[in-house]
């Protein structure tokens, strides 16, 4: 995908200074009061936002981004400092800001009994807007979003990339000088984000708006003219992603090793003095030294006996994030204990085909959600479930743990036929939900006790696991704090310590990343890789192609079906061509998505 389409001319901090600012902040700090204890949110926040540009604000899970946004919008107070926005005084006059601005949060409140037609009304009469500007005005939004034919469709039967541009809509009814979009992107597949980000410039270079959205993809903060950067409620910098990135010239390499796989080299490389990051891209690992290197330099990491392949790089703005993120860190996340093998694999699973699903559709009413879908699992492998949104990958995930019976076809989980004995195969398989599991009210500890129970775990056995679940995932400190309560970031570490409470020996993930920053999402798949080292079977869906590398093979659903299926390096390889000689799996989703709809249309 080209991360410039859509993209708006990028102006310059000089530039915009002609005008005064149209956000500034100084001092901003905001504390809240979480049980007995107080929790600063954001520290002596400073920094100003130039008009007509877009500015990104990128910051680990629990950084502030949210609170931050908030404050913007008039909807919470600071407890200290000033914070004008388009020159008026946020404290003093929350409303005429809050009448000034668009602000779309993260769960933006369509309401999905009502058409997408009737929540544009509904929004149209919140904001004030006359009856006789409304034709005009939505015409423009419907050509803009897409959605001008699915104007009678019920909100809640749009998928997730729809509804997003439903609330990004509902929000610009009233075109607003000033637009604040939180985590607009979350959960949303590939090519509904570039048609998002199509729409975000396509306003500021129309009708000159300017922007401030927070993100958890680094790539979408290169999208960004400025970035403001986040940390523990602190600003570490303010400046344009390159300026972030610049610095790290001659420090990122891809290796390959003619003797070893890519998640050996991964491992091997994590922890090593001198490695700042390593990641899996594609056939090999991306890595990322603390200090500038010459390339024969980096095989004194593995030693020859790795025989080694070194490229040199350009440094990304995620390699600079990660090594701001480090600097600033007290004490860098240690990588998690290993997993042992759970205890019934070894007597339950043997080599071979741990799933099953042959020609299996699922109906819901008239509507076919899945149909005549084929592939297999093996034993000790990661899979991944790829597709847009609406593509039939959650009810698929739901059939494949016995929470859903499908409407024709086969479907067996270690050797267990799902019509016949959903209840045994149940008992095989951890899964950690897209929308959590976990009970808001209760608190981590309460959490793990529920489940734990729930999985048949009793006395000495329970104590044990719930011991480990709390050490493992650095759950210990908020042991009594509400589940709902917890940064995203460990909200996904208490769901899936709680998928793996009763060491199952296959684990279904849905989304388990969605909306969490790198550094969670890296720590996330230190664990996974290492479970699937300990032969743990792992089928995952994921919007975000660049961990979908991490899978050992791969199918890609639309519409119900499979469009096509393979290793990441297979699928990429079929959408080589001399424009694109070196595709990303991103590039190669998109094509293919985009050519089954045009076939469809």
């Amino acid at each position: 995908m080209d991360r410039n389409a859509g993209r708006a001319e990028v102006h310059t901090q000089a530039d915009a200074g002609q005008d005064s600012p149209l956000l500034e902040m100084a001092g901003v700090t905001k504390h809240f009061e979480s049980g007995k204890r107080s929790v600063t949110a954001l520290q002596d926040i400073t920094a100003q936002v130039q008009k007509g540009v877009v500015t990104g604000l990128i910051g680990p899970d629990g950084a502030g981004k949210t609170t931050l946004m908030r404050l913007i919008a008039g909807l919470l107070l600071p407890d200290s400092g000033t914070l004008k926005v388009l020159g008026l005084n946020v404290i003093r006059d929350p409303l005429q800001v809050q009448a000034a601005i668009g602000y779309m949060p993260q769960h933006f409140g369509l309401y999905e009994d009502l058409t997408v037609q009737e929540n544009l009304d509904l929004y149209a009469d919140l904001q004030g807007v006359p009856r006789s500007d409304r034709p005009a005005r939505y015409e423009g939004l419907m050509q803009m979003t897409g959605l001008g034919p699915f104007t009678a469709r019920l909100a809640g039967r749009l998928s997730g990339g729809m509804k997003q541009k439903l609330g990004l809509a509902c929000t610009l009814i009233k075109p607003p000088a000033f637009l604040l979009l939180d985590e607009p992107t979350v959960g949303v597949d590939p090519v509904s984000r570039r048609e998002l980000w199509q729409i975000v410039y396509q306003l500021v270079e129309e009708q000159g708006m300017s922007v401030l959205l927070s993100t958890a993809y680094l790539d979408e903060a290169e999208r960004c003219q400025q970035v403001v950067l986040l940390h523990q409620g602190v600003v570490l910098g303010q400046d344009a992603p390159s300026v972030f990135s610049n610095p790290l010239q001659n420090q990122a390499f891809l290796l390959s090793s003619k003797r070893w796989g890519r998640r050996q080299i991964r491992k091997q490389l994590h922890g090593k003095p001198g490695v700042l990051d390593a990641t899996i891209s594609g056939d090999r690992v991306r890595l990322v030294t603390d200090s500038p290197m010459e390339p024969e330099k980096v095989t004194d990491f593995l030693g020859p006996d790795a025989e080694l392949t070194v490229t040199p790089v350009s440094p990304r703005f995620e390699d600079a994030f990660i090594a701001l993120i480090k600097d600033h860190t007290d004490t860098e996340t240690e990588a998690p204990p290993k997993q042992e093998s759970p205890s019934g694999v070894s007597a339950k699973s043997k080599d071979g085909d741990v799933i099953v699903v042959e020609d299996v559709d699922r109906r819901f009413g008239d509507f076919m959600a899945v149909k005549g879908i084929h592939f297999r699992v093996r034993h000790g492998e990661i899979f991944g479930l790829l597709g847009a949104n609406g593509a039939g990958k959650s009810t698929t995930f739901r059939m494949l743990c016995g929470l859903l019976p499908p409407s024709g076809g086969r479907l067996t989980v270690a050797g267990e036929d799902l019509r016949a004995a959903p209840a045994r195969a149940r008992a095989r398989i951890g899964y950690m939900a897209q929308k959590f599991s976990l009970y808001s009210g209760l608190n981590v500890l309460q959490n793990l006790r529920f489940f734990s129970s729930a999985y048949g775990l009793r006395g000495p056995q329970r104590k044990d696991r719930i011991d480990w679940a709390l050490t493992s995932f650095g759950l210990e400190p908020m042991a009594d704090m509400p589940s709902g309560n917890l940064p995203l970031g460990f909200k996904k570490r208490l769901a899936l310590a709680a998928a793996l409470m009763h060491e199952p020996d296959i684990l279904f993930l849905d989304e388990p990343t969605s909306g969490v920053d790198p550094v969670a999402r890296r720590e996330f798949w230190q664990r996974i890789t290492q479970l699937a080292d300990a032969r743990v079977t792992i089928l995952v869906t994921t919007h975000f192609m660049e961990e979908a590398e991490y899978c050992d093979r791969l199918v890609i659903m639309a519409q119900g079906e499979i469009l096509g299926g393979g290793t990441p390096a297979q699928i990429k390889d079929r959408y080589r061509s001399d424009e694109r000689p070196d595709p990303s799996l991103e590039d190669a989703f998109i094509a293919m998505i985009t050519s089954d709809s045009e076939e469809a249309a």
